[in-house]
């Protein structure tokens, strides 16, 4: 979401060094795990402002799939507010949302060539150049903070981490979504969406951090009232391996903090919903707010003296 910058923002990501407040509030070494979900994961901002406001800058970042692609931009040093201004710019709007399709493309019979005219399956490196803010460097090493994403191995049967080197290559690989993305090639492997194997990298850590935060956005089948389309059918039956997943992971490495924003109602790929998607996940803030205080009570006080999000208006159109 280098295709624009959206509109400019304040910045409010905390200036501190890891391990301590904005304020100078010591602070355990905290690590943040974003999870994959599509379109789902734009709940992970909410986590971000809410990080922004309580002065936490994490010692480390992990991500998958979408959870790859928001903690690339808070690993560049966004802050919460500028992910959000940004990812408003780019899918709020249909013809803008579009229009970036138009120039993901393939152009020329090279490109089509090396690509192949594919309808069902979408370059998902091209797409994230089309879509992904500026801020995010080409390399691991020009991040604000340590970023860790994971992908899958297709052919080798495994789950790999990438920490270093091509950024904006390793992103994408983490979100090539099977039968929707095409898979993304590097260091000789066909690498496809990082949620096969890992959809929620808490326990990718190690001794990097002293406690960590997990935000799972993977949600489940919703009985809507109406009859579920294949796809559908395909993208609930991967919700339930991941959440099985999840929960084994879980067992042996549980994270300190684990958060799951009321993401089900929403698609995979329902990024164009976007507003509705923020409005109904606001009130993660304030649980994340309480999860935090209650684990790191030196920040009680400033959680205090923090306003209350809006509750979402039940009325908005979906």
């Amino acid at each position: 979401m280098t295709g624009g910058k959206g509109k400019p923002v304040k910045k409010t990501r905390p200036a501190g060094p890891a391990g301590k407040a904005a304020d100078g509030i010591d602070l355990p070494r905290i690590g943040i795990a974003f999870g994959g979900g599509g379109a789902r994961g734009l709940a992970h901002i909410h986590v971000i402002k809410e990080l922004d406001a309580l002065g936490i800058r994490p010692a480390a970042i992990s991500g998958s799939s979408i959870g790859a692609i928001i903690g690339a931009a808070m690993a560049a040093g966004m802050s919460g507010e500028e992910i959000e201004a940004h990812a408003m710019a780019v899918l709020a709007d249909r013809s803008e949302a579009a229009a970036r399709l138009w120039r993901a493309r393939p152009t020329g019979i090279g490109a089509m060539m090396e690509t192949g005219i594919r309808f069902s399956q979408f370059n998902i490196e091209s797409i994230l150049k089309s879509f992904l803010p500026e801020a995010i460097p080409a390399h691991f090493e020009d991040l604000e903070i340590p970023l860790t994403v994971t992908a899958t191995d297709y052919f080798g049967h495994r789950l790999c981490l990438f920490s270093e080197g091509d950024l904006r290559n390793a992103v994408a690989a983490s979100a090539a979504i099977p039968a929707v993305f095409r898979p993304v090639r590097r260091d000789g492997m066909t690498l496809i969406d990082g949620g096969i194997y890992n959809p929620l990298p808490f326990d990718i850590f190690g001794d990097a951090v002293d406690m960590v935060i997990a935000i799972d956005v993977v949600g489940g089948p919703e009985d809507s009232g109406r009859n579920p389309s294949s796809i559908d059918f395909m993208f609930g039956a991967t919700q339930l391996m991941m959440q099985s997943i999840i929960a084994s992971r879980q067992k042996t490495h549980p994270p300190a903090i684990m958060i799951r924003p009321p993401v089900s109602r929403f698609r995979v790929l329902d990024f164009l919903k976007i507003r509705r998607v923020l409005s109904v996940t606001e009130p993660v803030r304030s649980q994340i707010r309480g999860a935090i205080v209650e684990k790191l009570p030196q920040l009680a006080a400033r959680a205090a003296a923090l306003q209350e999000p809006e509750t979402p208006d039940p009325a908005l159109p979906a």
